[in-house]
């Protein structure tokens, strides 16, 4: 399989996969609604909406949200650039794999913000969204919230009344609530991580064979020997 084929059906199965479970949420389950996936406990769908950052942090209200919807476009479109010269470059499967994963879960998350506040009705905890209203959308373009579901309570529990400090508080372990564009860039950024030394030991092979094709920094050599 050609790398830049293999690149488009990697991000497109990532965007389809997120955004048709995000929509089937928002129009099937009101905010804060939630079941466990085949009865298990620990595996949670629980619909929420993230109004900011990651895990629900806000900042500068309705300014701060159109900033960071715009430079998350500006973040995709270089991310876009930087894979697409990794795909002519031949890069490894390693790093198009990584590169692609961050690259459609950024994707799948910004549309979110840019579509989904003119596409839906608000969400609440008795009224399920509607698409296309006829009232409009719940919010103005590029200030949606992005749809979250993914829980896994692994543990519910809480701290015993004698342990230091957090006696008696509630010990949950793990309760961030993601998506699949989340876990796309999660699982991209730890290839990155996990296969490091393959990354950039790549990369740097595709800049000395370009700079080794190049006659320019073959003069420039020639001339500092």
């Amino acid at each position: 399989m050609k790398k830049s084929h293999y690149t488009l059906i990697l991000a497109l199965s990532v965007l389809i996969l997120d955004q048709a479970l995000k929509i089937w949420v928002k129009l099937n389950m009101p905010l804060g609604d939630y079941f466990e996936v085949l009865g298990l406990s620990w595996f949670h769908i629980h619909f929420i909406e993230n109004p900011g950052m990651a895990f629900g942090i806000e900042w500068g209200g309705e300014y701060g949200k159109l900033a960071l919807s715009l430079f998350r476009i500006v973040a995709i479109s270089f991310i876009a650039y930087m894979l697409y010269k990794l795909v002519k470059q031949n890069a490894s499967f390693v790093v198009l794999t990584s590169i692609t994963l961050i690259f459609a879960g950024a994707v799948g998350n910004i549309l979110d913000s840019v579509f989904y506040g003119i596409c839906f009705s608000q969400s609440t905890a008795i009224e399920v969204a509607t698409f296309m209203p006829e009232a409009g959308g719940y919010t103005s373009f590029l200030h949606g919230k992005v749809v979250d579901m993914f829980y896994f309570p692994l543990i519910d529990s809480t701290f015993p009344s004698w342990f230091p400090i957090w006696g008696g508080r509630p010990l949950r372990f793990f309760e961030f609530i993601f998506n699949i564009a989340d876990a796309s860039v999660f699982i991209g950024t730890a290839i990155i991580f996990v296969f490091y030394k393959d990354f950039f030991k790549k990369e740097e092979e595709l800049i000395n064979s370009e700079a080794s094709n190049d006659p320019l920094a073959k003069e420039n050599y020639s001339v500092s020997d």
